[in-house]
């Protein structure tokens, strides 16, 4: 697993449709990653920190698991299958709290054995969810992101070192978007 940040929040220049770029920690390589518009502005708004009169669906999510007794531990984007990224939400959650019996058909598995501790009163659930919405949490609960070698293999990453002209050219779209351009681009779409 490679450790990643959230580097930028754009839109592709092509079709306008938002993107995540996913940096590592020496800013060499990057992750792109094509989101929807309701997931784009949740997390530019997060990271803006406009807080709305009401919660948001990733406020009121981050709000459940706190008062569960839960946290979220870690995002992991796992695979990447037909041009879709898979990733899921690693929840620490009291084990008092949770009836495994019960679990929804969206939780994937709880911890590997090797992460488990033993005399923990804890358990590590891991819940599937969409890249965008899991990163919607990261960045509301300041959780860890980490990508798969896999998947950077698979999604054709940027290597900054390889690629200097064409990355520095994708950072400066990604330093010069604005919060109106995803106003203009809801506006194009209706």
């Amino acid at each position: 697993m490679i450790e990643m940040q959230l580097g930028g929040l754009g839109f592709d220049p092509r079709n306008m449709s938002p993107i995540i770029l996913l940096r590592d920690n020496e800013e060499k390589n990057f992750l792109p990653i094509w989101i929807g518009m309701f997931e784009a502005a949740a997390i530019a708004m997060e990271l803006q920190e406009f807080k709305p009169p009401r919660p948001m669906t990733h406020d009121l999510l981050v709000g459940v698991i706190d008062i569960m007794g839960g946290a979220v531990d870690r995002i992991v984007i796992s695979e990447i299958k037909d041009d879709t990224f898979y990733s899921s939400i690693d929840l620490i959650a009291p084990s008092s709290n949770i009836n495994l019996e019960s679990l929804d058909a969206n939780i994937i598995s709880d911890a590997d054995d090797d992460e488990k501790d033993e005399n923990s009163d804890t358990e590590i659930i891991r819940l599937d969810a969409r890249p965008s919405d899991a990163i919607a949490i990261a960045v509301r609960t300041n959780a860890p992101i980490f990508v798969s070698e896999q998947v950077m293999y698979k999604a054709k990453m940027v290597n900054a070192e390889k690629d200097k002209e064409e990355t520095q050219k994708f950072k400066d779209f990604i330093e010069n978007i604005n919060p109106e351009d995803f106003e203009k681009y809801y506006n194009q779409k209706q």
